[in-house]
């Protein structure tokens, strides 16, 4: 969504309506955005224009053959001044369907599947929020309006504009996500969860409740997360026993469930077809290679066992009672003795 919107006219043909508009939207990332509208105009254009840092785009719907054209050109600094080095356009094949059509067939498609479809109910609200500031600020002569201004309905958790959502997910109430993340499809996130900066989820992962996820970790299919899970930063998860490069194996994904409120440590790889115990503790850089049992601590290369923990956070002692909190552990059916 852009941060602000400001919109300049022309009336010719009546006082009321406009013949021609420039809008110009300003979105956080510096991203700007100009949309040039003109019923006057003696022929029919639509064009879309993107320029990119390495690249340019143009799609032409009129065009008939040329309808998605790349343009590599390039701008070098030759003695402090800008200096454009223009290339041949390169042409991309596009597949011809009718747009209207196909928008219909995936609207069936959503209603047979109860998936969420591309364009849902939210996107076609920020379209009307982002009309309805444009039309106050051409009532203001050409002002510019913020999208704040413009009554934008709040959603319930939190994304980052460089933050990418793919649909259809799913995204819990207070959860935020972070600069650069990246949540692929058919994704289920829980209430309150806090995704860090760069990381990767999906598809098909469910994080439970209250999660955090801390910067450059990557959840792969196969992986589980229940309710309270911390993940410490550039953990690795593994979802594939034997991986090589040149052999496809992702038929072979092993599942790994982490229950509720295990934390795992910064730098730490856990092998996949594993499951990290209730209330788990890995231990910074470990590796593990076999399920870890509730509440145990692990360490090392292979992962060891170096005691117990509670579920407040800290070590139990060798009488299995928790100088911090003062539970005492010893529970019929999950007794737990002390680590020699």
């Amino acid at each position: 969504m852009p941060q602000e919107v400001s919109v300049h006219s022309g009336f010719y043909l009546q006082n009321q309506i406009a013949d021609i508009t420039l809008t110009s939207l300003s979105f956080a990332t510096g991203v700007k955005g100009h949309i040039y509208v003109s019923w006057l105009h003696p022929f029919k254009e639509q064009m879309l224009v993107v320029i990119g840092d390495r690249r340019m785009a143009v799609f032409d719907d009129v065009s008939a053959d040329r309808k998605l054209v790349l343009y590599p050109h390039q701008i070098d600094g030759i003695e402090r001044l800008p200096v454009v080095s223009k290339a041949e356009g390169q042409v991309v094949p596009l597949e011809t369907a009718e747009p209207l059509k196909n928008a219909c067939a995936h609207f069936l498609d959503c209603i047979r599947s109860r998936q969420t479809p591309q364009t849902d109910g939210n996107e076609g609200l920020g379209v009307l929020e982002v009309l309805q500031a444009c039309r106050r600020s051409l009532d203001r002569g050409g002002a510019p309006v913020k999208l704040s201004d413009s009554g934008r309905r709040q959603l319930p958790y939190f994304i980052h504009e460089t933050a990418v959502i793919d649909q259809p997910s799913q995204i819990g109430a207070g959860t935020k996500i972070w600069h650069f993340s990246h949540i692929l499809k058919d994704c289920r996130i829980g209430e309150n969860c806090n995704i860090g900066q760069n990381v990767v989820i999906g598809p098909g992962v469910t994080l439970g409740r209250g999660c955090k996820v801390q910067n450059n970790v990557s959840v792969y299919p196969g992986v589980t997360l229940e309710d309270n899970v911390f993940c410490g930063p550039s953990m690795v998860f593994t979802n594939v026993f034997n991986p090589r490069a040149h052999i496809p194996r992702m038929h072979e994904v092993r599942p790994t469930l982490v229950k509720t409120g295990a934390s795992i440590g910064a730098n730490a790889t856990i092998v996949c077809g594993v499951t990290i115990g209730r209330y788990a503790f890995i231990g910074a850089g470990a590796v593990v290679t076999r399920s870890v049992a509730d509440y145990a601590l692990v360490m090392g290369n292979p992962a060891r066992q170096k005691g117990w923990m509670c579920s407040c956070g800290n070590k139990l002692n060798h009488q299995l009672q928790c100088v911090a909190c003062g539970k005492q552990f010893d529970w019929q059916g999950e007794e737990i003795a002390p680590c020699d």
